[in-house]
């Protein structure tokens, strides 16, 4: 039994570049694919916060990097895989990337009329420009590491976006974020229609209302709270750690047929 588990769920050997994952969802995301065997690259904007960094390193045996990237400013994303993936000499950590996990996001609330143009630019920029950069650059990346291997593997990279309810609902005073994550779960499928053929899996993750710095404001209004509560069949909000067993799936042998889905986990939110 053990030995099929690992066939099928084991990420050893593998390296993962991973956004957002300082805190909330990511860290919990960062940390399952350490557990599972990957070594893990994160991409920071403040690369003093090594909270996630550490924890990983004392939880398992894998290696980890930090890499400052601020996903708001596009030069910086731009430049992320190749200064991952670059020679030492080239100035870069000279790692093989095998997975992506996009998780970096930010939120901003106004009503329509009052939303700022800066607030939107920058929602759209970390939660859907960052996204695709990054997951054309892999996807490129992937393709050129493996041209003319004349026994490259079946599936060569995994890629995994964060999407969200408001993936499939327009919710109340988040335009620019509801906007940018349907726009995630339109670019998955866009990619996996071109790359899955090429060994290059994508697919979304789409998180219910989960207990995390996002949700802050949500959490502390009594009533919209209750409201969100109420509408959740398994009766509570969820946690970071709820998406452990999704990430490892969607990153793993087990997914190599899961091509241009998106995975949602909201207790049954969506169902009701």
């Amino acid at each position: 039994m053990a030995g099929y588990l690992e066939s099928l769920f084991s990420l050893e050997g593998k390296t993962a570049l991973v956004t957002g994952g300082t805190r909330g969802i990511g860290r919990a995301l960062a940390t399952a694919l350490a557990k599972a065997g990957a070594d893990i690259v994160l991409a920071q904007r403040d690369v003093t916060k090594n909270e996630t960094a550490n924890a990983i390193a004392s939880e398992t045996s894998r290696k980890v990097h930090i890499v400052e990237c601020d996903l708001s400013e596009q030069d910086q994303v731009r430049k992320l895989v190749h200064r991952v993936t670059a020679s030492k000499d080239e100035g870069g950590l000279g790692l093989s990337l095998d997975i992506l996990v996009n998780c970096g996001g930010i939120q901003r609330r106004h009503r329509c009329e009052e939303f700022p143009e800066e607030d939107w630019n920058e929602v759209l920029q970390v939660n859907l420009n960052a996204v695709w950069t990054l997951s054309r650059d892999m996807g490129k990346y992937l393709l050129e590491r493996y041209a003319g291997v004349a026994e490259k593997p079946s599936h060569i990279g995994k890629i995994v976006n964060v999407a969200s309810l408001l993936s499939f609902q327009g919710g109340y005073t988040v335009p620019a974020y509801a906007t940018a994550k349907h726009g995630v779960v339109g670019m998955t499928k866009a990619l996996s229609n071109e790359w899955s053929s090429q060994g290059i899996n994508v697919n979304c993750i789409a998180p219910g209302y989960v207990s995390t710095d996002m949700n802050t404001a949500l959490l502390k209004d009594v009533s919209r709270s209750r409201q969100i509560l109420e509408r959740i069949p398994a009766g509570r909000w969820g946690q970071p750690s709820d998406f452990e067993g999704a990430i490892v799936f969607l990153t793993s042998n087990a997914s190599d047929y899961t091509c241009g889905e998106t995975l949602t986990i909201d207790g049954g939110w969506m169902a009701r």
